[in-house]
């Protein structure tokens, strides 16, 4: 088949499923920013990064990356801007990178306070009692 031909076919396609939409959805389904584009599917399937921040909740903070913590943050906030300047507006993407930038920063911050609170443990008795005999000198 040629590619005028799928061409033609997508278009009557197309056309058959318009018609069984109600109008309210009809204005969704032809819009710049609607099913019919990328501007559409690439927000959609980004939204398996925000389940994937989510998911890492549960994970200890010891084993979270700072890297990938912000790079998700700060991409996340770059995006959202991102999708205000293109035309057309998309919403759909402004909605997922704010959500990618909050479980970015949420993660920063579990990582930061558990770091935090490492520094403020008291050092363990082995490690008093081994610095302790260090200081000595040795009996002559």
């Amino acid at each position: 088949m040629s590619v005028v031909g799928l061409r033609g076919l997508i278009m009557r396609l197309d056309k058959r499923v318009e018609a069984l939409l109600p109008q309210r959805i009809r204005s969704v389904w032809n819009h710049p920013a609607g099913p019919k584009t990328i501007f559409f599917w690439a927000p959609a399937f980004k939204w398996a990064l925000v389940i994937a921040g989510i998911a890492d909740v549960v994970r200890p903070p010891e084993r979270l990356s700072v890297y990938q913590s912000s790079a998700l943050a700060a991409t996340g906030c770059i995006w959202s801007r991102y999708s205000f300047v293109i035309i057309p507006v998309n919403y759909n993407l402004f909605s997922v990178n704010i959500f990618v930038a909050a479980t970015g920063f949420f993660q920063l911050s579990r990582i930061y306070k558990y770091r935090k609170s490492l520094k403020e443990l008291p050092p363990a008795e082995d490690e008093t009692a081994d610095s302790e005999e260090a200081g000595k000198t040795p009996a002559a």
